[in-house]
């Protein structure tokens, strides 16, 4: 099965969270074709989460894990620590009162 390129998964994401309303952009662009994504979601109000896609073993799939969660600046440093050590990451910013990333739909999650 052939991989999707990471400029791909990006486009469709921004898509997914466009047509339901959700603002969401680039912050960091990483390599269009083997970048890792990181997601920050941004719930206007001082605090945020990252997300990072990584391999459970136990279930032999990608899933999407809890990077950093707090305060905006924090999860931002942590963000920024991580492009430093991988020029290749991708970030994408949403934002969002609600909480919602949609990394648990269908398409997404897996």
């Amino acid at each position: 099965m052939a991989r999707l390129t990471a400029e791909f998964w990006v486009k469709a994401y921004l898509a997914r969270l466009r047509a339901l309303g959700i603002p969401a952009f680039v912050t960091a662009h990483g390599d269009d074709h083997a970048g890792a994504v990181l997601v920050k979601l941004n719930t206007l109000d001082g605090s945020a989460r990252a997300f990072v896609r990584r391999w459970d073993f136990a279930t032999d799939a990608r899933r999407w894990e809890v990077l950093a969660e707090g305060a905006e600046a924090d999860v931002d440093a942590t963000l920024a620590r991580q492009r430093r050590t991988d020029p290749d990451l991708w970030v994408i910013e949403v934002e969002d009162r609600a909480g919602r990333h949609l990394l648990d739909e269908p398409g997404l999650s897996d």
